[in-house]
């Protein structure tokens, strides 16, 4: 049996939780879209900058080993095989390293893909909000035996679409086939 004084104190304690705490069974509030960023050419831009455009959204960065470059060309295979339909998508690059990947590291990297890749970067702080919008996590890791400068990133894999208005439409996991990956997008086209 609890103290007297234990029990308010215990009450007030539950109270105070925040909601997601408290009913955690509950299902999780919708991704949020939303971003303020600055794009590989020096321009802040937001989500509601692309118009009437689906969104095709990919976390990463750029010195990233294998994960990141096969998840874009997927993604770039997957516009290649949408033809003239792909002009209807934005695809985005969101970096989780913005102390590497400046506006200048990005335009050279999404050169590589698909042309009208946008690589997109912040402050630490504005790029740790869009990735929780997303409820994307990602941590630097230090690798033993290199230099400070040689981390590399943990980070969520997948492929986000995003409609015009916002909300997501679906998310892709990490290793879909870029064909199965176009065949989804025209669902929604």
């Amino acid at each position: 049996m609890l103290h007297p004084l234990v029990r308010p104190l215990l009450l007030f304690a539950l109270l105070s939780l925040p909601p997601a705490t408290l009913h955690a069974q509950d299902e999780l509030p919708p991704i949020n879209g939303r971003f303020m960023l600055m794009n590989h050419l020096g321009a802040m831009v937001t989500d509601r900058d692309f118009g009437d455009r689906f969104q095709l959204i990919y976390f990463g960065y750029t010195h990233c080993p294998d994960v990141c470059p096969s998840a874009l060309m997927v993604f770039t295979q997957a516009l290649k095989l949408l033809g003239d339909d792909a002009a209807r998508i934005q695809p985005l690059f969101i970096t989780v390293d913005p102390e590497r990947d400046t506006p200048q590291v990005l335009r050279e990297y999404v050169a590589y893909f698909h042309p009208s890749l946008v690589g997109l970067t912040g402050t630490p702080e504005l790029i740790a909000r869009t990735a929780a919008n997303f409820r994307v996590r990602y941590e630097k890791v230090m690798v033993p035996g290199m230099p400070p400068d040689q981390y590399q990133m943990d980070h969520s894999s997948g492929v986000f679409l995003m409609s015009p208005d916002g909300r997501l439409l679906v998310k892709f996991a990490h290793g879909i086939l870029a064909r199965d990956m176009a065949a989804r997008i025209r669902d929604f086209l």
